[in-house]
């Protein structure tokens, strides 16, 4: 009798320990009723289907943790009656029912401490978020609609919307529809825009996922258009050292009083191409000249036509450089000083291509000076180991047709020497 006595309590702790054991995620998938049922009626594109992909499935979160209700009832009427259902959000009614657990810190940080939880607060500053909140306009953005619902995916991974690579066709499905749109007054060429231009080159075609995508300018949660004020500081945060030159410049002053942004009005905004040095000149297609004339009374066309030759010379003397010692590496010279020289010359027309936004040609002349001093040592010595191969080919001509001539010589000798002594 204790024998059995001792295998029941031994049965009894084993089960325990499998229960205690067993992880929580297996015993929700066990009886997510909800799951089974939907994946069932719906086709493969339905929500349940979808799922499988969703950041939150995948952390072990289930349909209850946003639905509310009892995974484990398979009547749908018992569901909606059960303790804490909450069932589909009306479209206002999104970000708070995101912001249940994303703007709870406390619960944030047993699943991903790393997440903000200010998006609500920033959604409510933004564009969106007073045209939703104040407005009620059910057609502006919510979560959902830049983040899915039930496909929700991290940032990093290439399926999700909000991966840079997907952010413009994202932005898209609401900002380039002509229709959709036609009611804000606002363009809906941003996205075209952007594809063709040197961010959106660089990020859509070139796979560069350090280039500006649609939220780098405009934020995320509390996006807005960036305003005149806050441009520098949207372009100062990738191109520091040219917002450093601006603020500096004459055009600081002019620009704010007149109400310009600072980048965009040389530069553009969605359509910015890569920067030509005939942007800065007294001819087309320089940028100058939307503003500037000969006899506006100010020092500016002479300073655009200063600094436009100046760095025309530059690049003509890096171009001429490059071809005399590209023909020294070709003919095999030493030539490891003057390609350090050559890159040097090519540094000093990158800082003073920088330099243009001082609007300075005190700034930018000296910069422009030192490469075309480094741009002669580069073309004199290459063009001098260029003449030392054509002097050692020829030495090597001579010396080739000297040693033939001995040989022939030799080789006569010989011969004669050996038919005397046959005679």
């Amino acid at each position: 009798m204790w024998l059995n006595e001792v295998k029941g309590a031994f049965m009894r702790s084993a089960l325990a320990v499998l229960v205690l054991t067993v992880p929580a995620g297996t015993a929700l998938a066990q009886a997510d009723n909800c799951r089974d049922c939907h994946m069932a009626i719906e086709d493969e594109d339905g929500p349940a289907h979808k799922s499988v992909r969703d950041i939150h499935i995948q952390k072990g979160l289930g349909c209850v943790e946003c639905h509310g209700g009892d995974v484990s009832l398979e009547d749908m009427d018992e569901v909606r009656a059960a303790a804490g259902y909450r069932g589909v959000p009306t479209h206002r009614q999104v970000p708070q029912f995101c912001a249940r657990c994303h703007s709870d810190a406390a619960y944030m940080r047993g699943h991903n401490p790393a997440l903000p939880t200010d998006q609500l607060d920033k959604y409510r500053t933004s564009v969106h978020g007073i045209r939703l909140f104040e407005h009620r306009d059910a057609k502006v953005a919510n979560c959902i609609s830049c983040h899915s619902v039930h496909e929700i995916g991290d940032a990093k991974m290439p399926h999700s919307s909000t991966h840079p690579a997907n952010l413009a066709q994202m932005c898209g499905k609401c900002h380039s529809d002509a229709d959709y749109m036609a009611e804000y007054g606002i363009p809906t060429t941003q996205v075209e825009d952007y594809t063709g231009s040197v961010h959106g080159i660089a990020l859509l075609e070139r796979g560069d996922l350090g280039a500006p995508a649609c939220n780098d300018c405009h934020g995320n949660h509390g996006a807005a258009p960036p305003g005149v004020s806050s441009l520098s500081a949207v372009c100062g945060n990738c191109h520091a050292v040219e917002s450093d030159y601006f603020d500096g410049s004459p055009h600081k002053a002019p620009f704010e009083e007149l109400g310009f942004p600072m980048c965009e009005t040389c530069h553009s905004n969605h359509a910015i191409v890569r920067p030509l040095d005939e942007m800065v000149g007294t001819s087309e297609p320089a940028v100058c000249l939307q503003c500037h004339t000969a006899d506006d009374g100010t020092v500016a066309f002479a300073t655009a036509d200063t600094i436009s030759r100046a760095l025309g010379q530059l690049v003509a003397a890096h171009g001429g450089a490059d071809s005399l010692l590209s023909e020294a590496i070709e003919k095999g010279m030493m030539t490891t000083d003057e390609e350090f020289r050559l890159k040097e010359v090519r540094q000093a027309l990158i800082q003073a291509r920088t330099l243009v936004h001082s609007f300075d040609a005190d700034s930018v002349l000296p910069r422009v000076e030192l490469g075309l001093e480094k741009a002669d040592i580069v073309k004199t010595n290459a063009a001098a180991l260029i003449d030392e191969y054509y002097f050692r080919r020829k030495g090597l001509g001579f010396a080739t047709l000297f040693i033939t001539v001995l040989v022939i010589a030799l080789y006569i000798k010989v011969r004669r020497v050996d038919r005397r002594l046959r005679s």
